[in-house]
């Protein structure tokens, strides 16, 4: 292989890697959110560490522990910034399950369930 084509095949990869890394941080979702009731207060987590509702924390299915992501209230235009803690949740019909201090900054603790985008703002 002359040198030529080894350093465009060179430089494509690591385009390829750059681009792909890239993409990987601007995940996005839409769906239905809802907040733990108060009985869940000092129940360990699926990271291991026990459920604190005056924290800025949230249970997602997929993203990795210790993502930070940003959640906006389609409702109300209000946004939150929570760090993925917890699995969940567990209802088929939501994609997010928010602590008691991030359902309030969304101003959604009556309604209960509201409907967010998230965004990924940055990976553990």
């Amino acid at each position: 292989m002359s040198v030529l084509k080894f350093r465009w095949l060179f430089l494509g990869l690591i385009l390829l890697v750059m681009a792909s890394c890239t993409g990987s941080r601007a995940f996005t979702q839409t769906g239905n959110a809802s907040f733990y009731s108060n009985k869940f207060q000092g129940k360990k987590m699926a990271n291991g560490q026990p459920y604190r509702k005056r924290k800025l924390t949230a249970a997602h299915n997929t993203l990795p522990f210790g993502t930070k992501v940003k959640v906006k209230n389609q409702e109300n235009g209000r946004t939150v910034k929570v760090k993925i803690t917890d699995r969940g949740p567990h209802s088929r019909n939501r994609i997010l399950d928010l602590s008691l201090a991030a359902a309030r900054r969304l101003d959604m603790v009556q309604s209960g369930v509201v409907p967010v985008t998230i965004k990924v703002i940055r990976r553990p």
